[in-house]
Parts: C-alpha cells; structure tokens; sequence
C-alpha cells in the first residue's frame, strides 16, 4: 500500500480562525475534527470547515509543508486559501 500525506486547513468561518495539520487519511481527520472528536485546538474554536488541501506522495512532504505554512504571516494564508477556494467552501462533501 503506499503511503500519501495530505496537509490541510480548516477554519470555523470565512476569514475565521484557521488551523493547519496534516494526516495520512483525510477524509478521516476532518471527520473527526468536525465532530468534535479530537480534543485540542480544533474543538475549542470550532474549525469544523475544510477549505484547503494538498496531496503529497510521502507523509514526509506534507509534515514539511505543514511547518512551512505554520510559519507565514495570515495574509499569505488567506491568499492561498482564496486562490482554490475563492469562497471559502466546505470541501468536505468533496472527499467522499
């Protein structure tokens, strides 16, 4: 089986809080984040929105670019967000 990485942002609203982490499974961490199921930041700020990510082809390449994102200014955060997701859609309903 190979292994992929994905690193991905979540918010509680447009322009909200964001938070930034990465998985091997998808679908499964932003299920859990939510439902409430992880304790920690995501709970407690209720960034329920999935509204970016990226495939990497190695777990490696994703915890990279998850240290990466953690270090730039919010702006460029947005930005990034805005150019895929001009909205700020759930893209949740996209996994399945």
């Amino acid at each position: 089986m190979e292994r992929v990485g994905y690193v991905y942002i979540m918010a509680n609203r447009r322009n909200g809080t964001l938070y930034i982490g990465w998985t091997g499974d998808l679908t499964r961490r932003v299920y859990e984040h939510r439902n409430g199921l992880l304790p920690g930041f995501t709970r407690k700020y209720g960034c329920k929105f999935l509204v970016y990510y990226e495939l990497f082809g190695d777990p490696g390449g994703a915890v990279r670019r998850e240290k990466q994102l953690k270090e730039w200014q919010r702006a460029w955060k947005i930005r990034l967000i805005e150019q895929d997701n001009p909205l700020w859609v759930d893209l949740y309903p996209t996994l399945a």
